[in-house]
């Protein structure tokens, strides 16, 4: 599968992968900021990142990234979430991601370098998220 089709696939499945993600919250005890909020807020949080993951990726500049990430640190100060609760959320998102490429990214040569190109993507996107919504968060304390 080449990767504008991994791509086009994480964005297509972004409620199964959305989903996923409000399990895991819920399923969390290191969430306990992110239990006031309903299913569908929750899910709204995350499927920003799914959705527009082809987005994220193809962004040559770091301005679109540090804008919205930096403005979402601010907020969950803002919201009084634990800060180590808001990168964790972000390091749930990667996961779900990962294990979601490894399971959909084929077996064949190419596939899996296509798979490892789409990884190496998402973890400089996610590295990219969670500087910004630290310094988002720490210009909102």
């Amino acid at each position: 599968m080449h990767l504008d089709d991994l791509v086009a696939l994480i964005e297509d499945q972004a409620d199964e992968l959305t989903a996923m993600m409000v399990r895991r919250v819920r399923e969390s005890p290191r969430m306990a900021g992110y239990q006031r909020f309903g299913d569908a807020d929750l899910g709204a949080r995350a499927r920003l990142v799914y959705a527009n993951l082809g987005r994220w990726l193809g962004e040559t500049s770091d301005k679109l990234v540090e804008e919205e990430y930096f403005r979402l640190g601010k907020l969950r100060c803002e919201e009084r979430i634990p800060l180590s609760e808001v990168v964790w959320a972000l390091l749930l998102t990667r996961r779900d991601l990962w294990e979601f490429i490894e399971l959909k990214g084929g077996d064949t040569t190419a596939g899996l370098r296509h798979q490892l190109d789409l990884e190496l993507l998402v973890v400089r996107f996610f590295d990219r998220a969670i500087l910004h919504v630290v310094r988002g968060y720490e210009s909102g304390a």
